[in-house]
């Protein structure tokens, strides 16, 4: 065992070749922590370690990954918020020289840079499984399963039927954050055209209190790693972040109806209503 640094919701043990990193389980740990457990991150798959000033008398410790190296930050493709950065260590301040330590300890190990040729980072363990707003989704390690609700899912959705896609017919993995509006997750397949998710019987839409981030991002991140795994596709696998659509005058009124009613409701804040209508308008 390596030397071990604790700070709140994680403890980062230093090993001659990687960081383990222990995530605390506990109403204040962010979910996404307390879902991944552990990460081991090899020192081969960092690109860089900063140590910084944080908030209200801490310092925070960070890893960066190289791009491509891990599944999860891939998967994610920068949507994540800083408090659910899986590798930021927060300490009180008053250790911030032996922060400091560590952090040039770890950087005295970087033998790499640049983009990886392939994941070094393990993904997160299998079986995984979500609701969505649509559909059940589960992944074994080779098969992604949507089984549609007939409370949420669209008509085309129920006339395409249940869906399974194997890991080895995918080229990537689009995820969009639940934490903003209109998240979803899509299977990505070289010969598909993109429809809109809530009609694309190769995505599930998240919607309120479905599809958390705790919950969708690690099984996004399993899927592209078993994706370029198996070397599908026509070529590596792709995690992208969600392109914006254009969409009719009468789609884009429906909506802002919509989050009207989401916002009388109390669901929505002011501001959020106000980007959020301005992002549909931009849209037509």
């Amino acid at each position: 065992m390596g030397d071990v640094l604790a700070g709140f919701h994680a403890a980062w043990e230093f090993e001659s070749d990687s960081v383990l990193i222990r995530y605390e389980r506990g109403i204040r740990t962010p979910k996404l922590f307390s879902a991944l457990g552990e990460r081991r991150v090899p020192l081969a798959a960092i690109e860089a370690v900063t140590l910084e000033p944080g908030k209200r008398g801490t310092v925070v410790l960070r890893i960066t990954p190289r791009p491509g190296a891990d599944p999860l930050t891939e998967a994610a493709a920068g949507q994540l918020k800083e408090p659910s950065d899986p590798y930021r260590l927060v300490l009180p301040a008053e250790r911030d020289a032996l922060a400091e330590y560590y952090a040039d300890e770890l950087r005295a190990g970087l033998t790499e840079s640049g983009p990886a040729e392939r994941f070094l980072v393990a993904a997160p363990e299998v079986p995984l499984s979500f609701k969505a707003y649509d559909a059940k989704a589960s992944f074994d390690g080779r098969t992604v399963r949507f089984r549609w609700f007939w409370t949420g899912a669209s008509s085309a959705k129920w006339k395409a039927g249940d869906q399974s896609f194997a890991a080895s017919e995918l080229s990537g993995v689009e995820w969009r954050s639940p934490e903003v509006l209109e998240g979803y997750l899509r299977l990505l397949r070289a010969e598909d055209p993109r429809a809109r998710p809530d009609q694309d019987p190769a995505a599930v839409v998240f919607g309120l209190g479905y599809g958390a981030v705790h919950e969708s991002l690690p099984f996004a991140a399993a899927v592209l790693s078993a994706v370029r795994g198996r070397g599908a596709g026509t070529g590596a696998a792709v995690a992208v972040a969600a392109p914006v659509q254009r969409r009719g005058p009468a789609d884009v009124a429906e909506r802002i109806r919509h989050l009207g009613e989401l916002h009388r409701a109390g669901l929505v804040t002011d501001e959020e209503f106000s980007a959020k209508k301005a992002e549909l308008l931009a849209e037509l």
